[in-house]
């Protein structure tokens, strides 16, 4: 009976991995709101900067573009810096918000992002690793042996902050780390990378995972189409949803819909499987209200549970909740 399972189970994943997948991508709302309300930003130089992190952030910010338009708009840090030794203020990196506000105001910048960054950090261990080698030319007998290896951690985190010029208050701070590791054995050819080398690697992730939050972006994902009739199909119908699938593989969505259509009304629109996958098709061009209506139609066709249905019939309200949280903080 267990074998009998695991059979089921493995043929199950087997189907599913096979199974005819798109692309479809949909936008995310920044995760910080109140970053849509300020999109005209000042990057500060950040205190102890010595991987550049205040300048990759600016440049992540000024490639940020959602539908070939700009999100951001960067206002040069020099003249931040001129208001400040004017003004002869202190600046710590992690610039006060009363400080931001009335330096803001002047170069008319909408927010300020300030930072303090940490020390490159580096931690080394050793173990040892096992090998066997030959013990003759003729290799008949083996001969195991250690070779001492070393791992190195390297690792940076920074303190990051934005700050609403208007209201002088912080919109968002957080401290971000990351880290990699790397490992090398005597017997090794190659090196571990530079300790400088890979902190740059570090800031530019720290960047982008910043930038990241405070921006929308499209989210890519893979979606299952269904491919097998849910009850007895005659020939012509097993052909419109064969044909279906091949135009879908084509991206002729246009006539995969046609196909589509025409398999509904010859099922009599008792079959879910088309509905399915003509939502998968106005999910992937965009229109998600006609999604939502397909994947409902196929939903309440199912009378045992389907996966791929209904994972698509939540995703599509998120989708369409998204969108409209994204359209608003597109339209600031």
């Amino acid at each position: 009976m267990q074998l009998l399972t695991t059979l089921v189970l493995f043929f199950a994943l087997f189907m599913s991995a096979c199974s005819q997948k798109v692309n479809v991508r949909a936008l995310v709302p920044a995760q910080v709101d109140r970053a849509s309300l300020v999109k005209k930003v000042s990057v500060t130089s950040f205190k102890n900067d010595s991987v550049a992190l205040s300048a990759k952030i600016e440049s992540t910010l000024s490639q940020q573009t959602i539908d070939n338009k700009h999100y951001f708009t960067i206002v040069n840090r020099s003249d931040f810096n001129k208001i400040i030794q004017e003004k002869k203020l202190q600046s710590s990196g992690l610039v006060e918000a009363s400080t931001a506000a009335e330096i803001g105001s002047l170069i008319g910048a909408e927010s300020i992002i300030s930072g303090d960054v940490s020390n490159v950090t580096s931690s080394d261990s050793y173990y040892y690793e096992q090998r066997t080698k030959c013990a003759d030319k003729k290799c008949k007998k083996l001969i195991k042996y250690k070779v001492r290896c070393l791992k190195r951690v390297i690792g940076l985190s920074a303190d990051l902050r934005m700050i609403d010029v208007n209201r002088g208050d912080i919109i968002y701070a957080d401290t971000i780390r990351d880290s990699s590791e790397y490992a090398h054995c005597s017997d090794d050819s190659e090196i571990i990378p530079d300790k400088d080398q890979v902190a740059d690697y570090l800031a530019q992730r720290i960047a982008k995972s910043f930038v990241y939050r405070l921006t929308p972006h499209y989210r890519n994902f893979r979606v299952v189409l269904l491919e097998e009739p849910d009850f007895s199909y005659s020939d012509n119908q097993e052909k419109l949803l064969e044909v279906s699938l091949k135009y879908i593989e084509q991206k002729r969505y246009d006539k995969a819909e046609q196909f589509l259509v025409e398999l509904i009304d010859s099922t009599d629109q008792r079959s879910y499987v088309p509905f399915y996958n003509l939502g998968v098709v106005k999910e992937i061009q965009g229109s998600y209200s006609d999604a939502q209506s397909y994947y409902a139609t196929a939903d309440s066709l199912m009378i045992e549970p389907v996966e791929e249905i209904s994972s698509a019939y939540l995703r599509i309200q998120r989708t369409i909740n998204n969108e409209k949280i994204t359209q608003k903080q597109l339209a600031r």
